[in-house]
């Protein structure tokens, strides 16, 4: 399996969630950054795994709700993460932790 290119990765992600002034909101770093990252300059290991999480967490709440929802879902206080926000634990790398949400949500259940 060939990854895919962070440039590529950034720029898919600026469409779902509407632009990439919206991205770096949601990655917590300067609009600039998610420039530069797009035209395929160099990023760090600490936003490169955050930008690989969002891109799995919007995969998996793309397939539950329409993309206007998925980026409440991860701005919201989320019962399924004792009220923490999704965003949040995106930026500190907790994989676990919203995908196990993001199954709750799909199952119906809470927490």
């Amino acid at each position: 399996m060939v990854p895919v290119p962070t440039a590529e990765k950034v720029a898919a992600l600026s469409r779902d969630v509407g632009s990439q002034r919206r991205l770096a909101d949601l990655l917590g770093v300067n609009a600039a950054q998610v420039t530069r990252w797009r035209r395929g300059q160099g990023i760090d290991d600490l936003n490169a795994a955050r930008v690989d999480l969002l891109e799995l967490v919007m995969a998996h709440l793309l397939r539950l709700y329409a993309p206007e929802a998925a980026q409440r879902w991860l701005l919201g206080a989320n019962p399924n993460l004792g009220g923490r926000r999704p965003v949040d634990l995106i930026r500190r790398g907790q994989t676990r932790e919203v995908l196990d949400a993001i199954a709750n949500e799909r199952a119906g259940g809470f927490a």
